[in-house]
């Protein structure tokens, strides 16, 4: 049994809420169980130094977690400059929401997408992931109903699910007291139309076989479905 009540293959309650910020070109509140992450998205009509003349656009993300957003307060990273796990993260969402963008679409500029952390309970940098396209996507049609860009850059949805072995039993979407827990610890970053962006699995107990990651992936699957949907469902509704 989950600490939660959930079955195996159930994912935690998923909400997104847009427009929540008033300045940015995109924003959302998503909320995936008591993880909630507030995403926005900036559009720079000037791209990294590394591109500029070359015709592409380029999409970059940031990642923080408010003081308050865990159990106990945390520092505020501007004071100590940003941990490695922040940077590691904040380069995920990027070349995720990269995977589904089309540069040359895109034209010569920057979209970038902020990730902020309200409230932690596992699973917030798939959280970002999944709320950053969002904003990202809501950003874009901006772009698109200006005429500033010819045919939509953006060529799939991109989202994010993260799976583990808890007691013994492959689970889907887990909450802190799950993934503190895990023998093993996966995320899965992936298309809507299921391909695969980014595996990051490791054993943090027992090592695992093929045949568990197998059922790990099966399970990814059918919760990307699940997010892209409420994706859908934020953008068109």
């Amino acid at each position: 049994m989950r600490p939660s009540g959930r079955e195996v293959n159930q994912m935690r309650e998923i909400s997104i809420e847009t427009g929540v910020t008033r300045h940015a070109e995109g924003s959302c509140l998503i909320k995936c169980g008591d993880t909630h992450v507030l995403c926005t998205a900036t559009i720079d009509e000037r791209v990294p130094p590394f591109l500029k003349n070359s015709g592409l656009g380029w999409v970059t993300a940031e990642y923080g977690m408010l003081p308050r957003a865990t159990h106990s307060r945390m520092n505020r990273e501007a004071k100590r400059g940003q941990s490695g796990r922040t940077q590691e993260i904040q380069r995920l969402i990027g070349r995720a929401l990269r995977a589904g963008i089309d540069r040359v679409a895109l034209g010569e500029r920057q979209i970038v997408v902020d990730c902020d952390v309200i409230q932690a309970d596992g699973g917030t940098r798939c959280a970002s992931i999944t709320g950053g396209w969002v904003a990202l996507r809501l950003a874009v049609n901006k772009l698109l109903k200006a005429g500033d860009v010819i045919s939509d850059p953006i060529i799939d949805h991109v989202a994010a699910v993260s799976c583990g072995v808890y007691a013994g039993q492959p689970v889907v979407d887990l909450d802190y007291p799950e993934d503190s827990e895990a023998g093993t610890d996966a995320n899965f970053v992936m298309t809507g139309r299921g391909r695969l962006i980014e595996v990051q699995a490791s054993a943090e107990g027992a090592t695992f076989g093929r045949e568990e990651l197998s059922t790990l992936m099966d399970l990814a699957e059918s919760g990307v479905a699940e997010l892209v949907a409420a994706q859908k469902a934020a953008v068109e509704g």
